[in-house]
């Protein structure tokens, strides 16, 4: 692929737990995938929150970062605001943070597919244009 992908919680926790019931498929839809993938700090805490039990995954996520493996994109102000607006708007869905910060990332930079374990937010949310993510792996 040559577009960029956003990157969720679901598979960096997979990706760097080998005991991850969802480690190999992680790793088979990486091999497809355009690096760096891009995230976003909100995605990246709750990876290290999941991770907490074992330091050196939390360190080794961090390396991601370190060695341009990921991305993370910058939020600002305006973030905030349309985050908060996203968020109100699916409420419905109780929302995360970190995945409203991805669908932000998706409308902001005009990407349109997200690497996800969370099928079932990913597969209701839509960006401000209306339009659907597409989900990998499926």
């Amino acid at each position: 692929m040559s577009t960029p992908i956003l990157i969720d919680t679901g598979p960096l926790v997979a990706l760097l737990d080998r005991s991850d019931a969802e480690h190999e498929r992680c790793k088979a839809a990486l091999a497809d995938l355009r690096l760096p993938l891009m995230t976003t700090w909100p995605v990246l805490t709750e990876a290290a929150w999941l991770l907490r039990a074992r330091a050196e995954y939390v360190v080794r996520l961090l390396q991601l970062v370190s060695d341009g493996f990921v991305e993370v994109i910058h939020l600002d102000v305006d973030s905030a605001r349309l985050i908060s607006e996203f968020m109100d708007k699916y409420a419905d869905q109780s929302p995360q943070l970190a995945d409203a910060s991805l669908v932000h990332l998706a409308d902001r930079l005009g990407i349109d597919t997200v690497f996800t374990l969370d099928h079932r937010d990913f597969s209701v949310y839509r960006t401000a244009t209306g339009r659907p993510m597409r989900i990998v792996p499926t």
